[in-house]
């Protein structure tokens, strides 16, 4: 009995980094923040690159709340789908230019997400990193924790609830 030879390992980084990139350039608004996400094992840290653009207050200057908030909204998405499909990107069954591609690929739906804003966004680049507390086949739970300069000083956290993207059934 012979095992197949396991894949090196820069190619399933570049598979995983493209998967990823294809999941996250999918989306407009994400482009328009300048979100980008680093991948490290099976962790995601969503960064907020900072502009000018994103200011709220020009006299303090702060990062404006909404942007806050989407960003800590879009970090949990991109997380949660990538738990999702990550099994199918492993296996294989699912190719990063297929994620641009295939309709049947949808995001998790926001039920509610509730943001605590800690202290003012300062006019410089933030990191986010969500923890997925519960995920269902229907429903999953997040928090979501931001930073700037020290991970232990937050400057925002939320938490959400999504509806899970149903897989298509097979047809009978």
């Amino acid at each position: 009995m012979t095992r197949k030879r396991p894949e090196p390992m820069q190619v399933v980084k570049q598979r995983r980094d493209a998967a990823l990139n294809a999941l996250v350039s999918g989306v407009p608004y994400i482009r328009f923040l300048n979100i980008t996400f680093d991948r490290r094992g099976d962790e995601l840290t969503g960064v907020l690159n900072f502009d000018d653009k994103l200011i709220g207050n020009p006299f303090l200057p702060a990062i404006h709340g909404g942007v806050t908030a989407a960003f800590l909204e879009v970090t949990a998405v991109i997380t949660l789908s990538w738990a999702h499909l990550f099994e199918r990107i492993e296996s294989g069954d699912l190719a990063p230019e297929d994620i641009l591609r295939d309709e049947s690929i949808r995001f998790p739906k926001t039920i509610d997400f509730t943001i605590d804003y800690l202290r003012s966004g300062l006019p410089r680049d933030a990191y986010a990193r969500a923890y997925i507390s519960r995920a269902g086949r229907r429903y999953a739970s997040v928090r979501v924790e931001a930073w700037q300069d020290h991970h232990d000083k937050l400057y925002a956290q939320g938490s959400g609830h999504f509806l899970m993207p149903q897989d298509p059934s097979p047809e009978r």
